[in-house]
């Protein structure tokens, strides 16, 4: 049985994939973006209102892949909402095991856990949480295939739940307009987590994800931009084969919001 959530979402796809190619024919070549890397992926970018629309490798931008890490923004409003968290002060103390990052090495809060994509402090959240109840949250805004996994706590990692680019620019617009079913001071405080960069031609908001646990590997780079006169999101999934290549989720994003001239070309 096909869930009406899930439905919906297809025929979403399809509508913005016919548009992108409606508007492909007028964008500089961002495909190039991937060859001169020598990497698969693909990226989105849509206006806000969906009427101007970038891509390359649209089959890919249709397909469902683990979220890693861009989970966390999801993750951080589920447990907002359900109190397993109490807020951005709340400190989770380290364990003091050794992780892959040492920015892990040490107390967490929201502010300093997010950006860094800290794992232990999402997993130990997702102890909190529990399995039926992501099922809901998950289902209750049809994120992705709405499917968790065995593994509670790595579920978004290598587990069952899978998103397209073009979910994630759908879900990202909902965040922005504030029309997901919750409290409007955890979506302020989640943008707030987002923020990566603020200057006077344009906000960027984003987060990174990468299946590093996985044998083929691959990156995330999601988010949208605030100009003076409008707003933009985008969508960048890339294979990730090597340590090295994790650099171009950010790099190919950043150069194609300057080539449709979004963001403006600084030396």
């Amino acid at each position: 049985m096909i869930r009406t959530g899930s439905r919906i979402s297809q025929i979403l796809g399809l509508f913005l994939m016919l548009t992108i190619v409606l508007s492909c024919s007028r964008a500089p070549n961002l495909e190039s973006l991937f060859t001169e890397r020598g990497i698969d992926g693909s990226i989105i970018i849509s206006s806000l209102d969906g009427a101007i629309q970038y891509g390359a490798n649209l089959e890919r931008a249709s397909a469902q892949y683990l979220p890693a890490s861009t989970f966390k923004i999801l993750n951080t409003l589920i447990a907002l909402d359900e109190g397993a968290v109490s807020g951005p002060e709340e400190i989770f103390i380290w364990d003091g095991k050794e992780r892959f990052l040492p920015a892990w090495n040490q107390d967490q809060t929201l502010h300093s856990a997010f950006p860094i994509s800290c794992v232990w402090v999402y997993q130990e959240l997702a102890q909190r949480i529990g399995n039926d109840t992501y099922l809901k949250h998950l289902e209750k805004i049809g994120y992705g295939n709405m499917k968790t996994g065995p593994e509670l706590t790595t579920f978004w990692l290598t587990g069952d739940l899978e998103i397209s680019s073009l979910e994630q620019i759908d879900f990202l617009k909902k965040v922005y307009h504030n029309t997901l079913p919750y409290m409007p001071e955890h979506l302020e405080l989640l943008k707030e987590l987002l923020l990566i960069e603020a200057t006077d031609a344009y906000i960027l908001r984003a987060k990174t994800g990468w299946t590093a646990r996985l044998e083929k590997q691959h990156g995330w780079y999601v988010g949208y931009v605030e100009t003076n006169s409008e707003v933009w999101f985008f969508a960048t999934n890339t294979e990730i084969r090597t340590d090295a290549d994790a650099k171009y989720r950010k790099e190919i994003t950043m150069e194609a919001l300057t080539r449709t001239g979004i963001i403006p070309n600084t030396p």
